[in-house]
């Protein structure tokens, strides 16, 4: 893949990460109740969006998060082999990753103290204005300083962000009459806190014994299927010593984040390589490289429709075609990105087709409660999605065409808070969400209203990227 000559980064990992946050941002600016059952959760259908765990169905709303997760796993061998490379004894990485998570848990459990609508269900201007507040705490305490600045003076920023954050959380209240609590946490960044630790943990002790770690898988699946009987391994699973940030429910997700892993340990021995001039190198022609990440776009969309509509059996035998023409297309490479991508090709089809196996059981597959075809078949399409945006990026050099992309996807922690506490709140205050609520009526309107918003997002996520400013935990 494609790296950054500063950074070492994967382009098409980081443009999947951004293709993730930014349609997860999307997904939750949209007009609430008025669009077809596939623009939301398959759980949570229109018009009530009453929550009914026994529909089955999959839609592109519950792909983003698990894209997100994969990006997550994927990245965990990128930023420890840099470490263990830069001679970091093995207790400091496992103390930053420890830090991490701290980082982490308080992200999720500050941001939640400080959305607009959770400190009003009907915003007025002191809960937009309060909202802004904790945009620019979080601002101050997760920005990571040049390390030209003078060292007091970056702890000075630090503490300043960290004493008005613990205020702000001080001094709230809310409707129902309380204040601060462990509880109140946003639950998506409770369960990347644990993926980011549990991830990066597994992947340090099998960095180089991809046989124990996909075993550990096979002792997760385990226990997720013997956790409804009475026994030690349910009384496991229900336990916690800290329910508010863990949970051994969540764990469920290192299906996705640990063949992420494997997926970046890939990434990572293909951008060791020596240097080359090109440093991309193929055989194969043109139209090969287009029809796989045609077939790769095919294969996403056909489980998005196929398994929202219950078209099962039609769905599988098609699947499998479309996987058997994709290996025949990879057959035979000659070059190290050939390679590479046949290998990514086959993790993909095995996780998909394993994911599709699975899809009668606890009913079919679903996001919430999630089951386990959900997190298979996931990770196979974030496998093909991975597999599209190299193909484009590295062997066709559209990297300009998914900047926008890539920009998000190297500054996500912005991205998430960007909208609801600082892009929103500028629009309620200034009286321009009146003006684009009127001129957007109908539900397909309000959608473009939602994309229009996404990409005020993206554009301000870009200007900070471009500038060196990231947020850090």
């Amino acid at each position: 893949m494609t790296t950054s000559s500063i950074s070492n980064r994967s382009y098409p990992l980081d443009a999947l990460r951004g293709f993730a946050i930014l349609t997860m941002v999307l997904s939750g600016v949209i007009p609430y109740g008025v669009l077809p059952a596939w623009m939301y959760h398959a759980q949570l259908p229109p018009p009530a969006h009453k929550f009914n765990p026994n529909l089955p169905g999959f839609t592109w709303v519950d792909l983003v998060f698990p894209l997100f997760l994969f990006a997550l796993g994927a990245a965990i061998p990128m930023a420890l082999s840099r470490r263990i490379q830069q001679g970091d004894p093995y207790p400091k990485i496992m103390f930053s990753i420890v830090e991490r998570g701290f980082l982490l848990g308080f992200f999720a459990i500050f941001l939640r103290h400080v959305r607009p609508h959770v400190i009003d269900p009907s915003p007025n201007t002191g809960a937009w204005l309060i909202s802004m507040v904790g945009f620019s705490m979080m601002f101050l305490i997760f920005t990571r300083l040049t390390a030209k600045w003078n060292h007091y003076l970056t702890w000075g920023i630090r503490l300043i962000g960290w004493l008005g954050a613990i205020a702000l959380l001080a001094l709230l209240r809310y409707p129902d009459g309380t204040s601060f609590s462990l509880y109140r946490s946003d639950i998506i960044i409770v369960v990347l806190t644990n993926m980011a630790v549990f991830g990066s943990f597994i992947w340090l002790m099998t960095q180089n014994r991809l046989l124990v770690r996909l075993g550990i898988l096979g002792f997760l699946l385990a226990i997720r299927l013997a956790h409804t009987e009475i026994g030690w391994v349910k009384w496991l699973w229900n336990f916690s010593p800290i329910p508010w940030v863990y949970k051994l429910y969540y764990l469920q997700y290192l299906f996705i984040v640990i063949p992420g892993t494997i997926i970046g340990d890939l990434l990572v021995r293909f951008m060791q390589r020596p240097l080359q001039d090109p440093p991309i190198q193929t055989k194969w022609s043109a139209g090969r490289w287009m029809a796989l990440a045609g077939l790769m776009i095919s294969l996403l969309v056909l489980m998005l429709i196929g398994l929202q509509a219950r078209w099962l059996w039609q769905t599988t035998i098609l699947a499998f075609g479309l996987c058997g023409l994709a290996r025949w297309l990879v057959r035979h490479p000659s070059t190290e990105i050939e390679a590479l991508i046949k290998t990514l090709l086959g993790w993909g089809i095995y996780w998909l087709l394993l994911g599709l196996i699975f899809e009668p059981y606890e009913g079919g597959i679903k996001k919430d409660h999630p089951t386990l075809s959900y997190y298979f078949v996931t990770t196979g399409l974030s496998i093909f999605l991975l597999i599209a945006f190299a193909v484009l990026i590295d062997i066709f050099k559209k990297k300009g065409w998914f900047q926008i992309l890539i920009d998000n996807g190297q500054n996500p922690m912005i991205a998430y808070v960007g909208f609801a506490n600082f892009i929103w709140p500028i629009l309620a205050l200034t009286g321009l969400e009146e003006i684009f609520l009127k001129m957007t009526p109908t539900p397909w309107l309000g959608f473009l209203r939602g994309v229009f918003y996404t990409l005020l997002l993206a554009l301000m996520v870009s200007f900070f990227t471009r500038r060196k400013i990231f947020w850090r935990t």
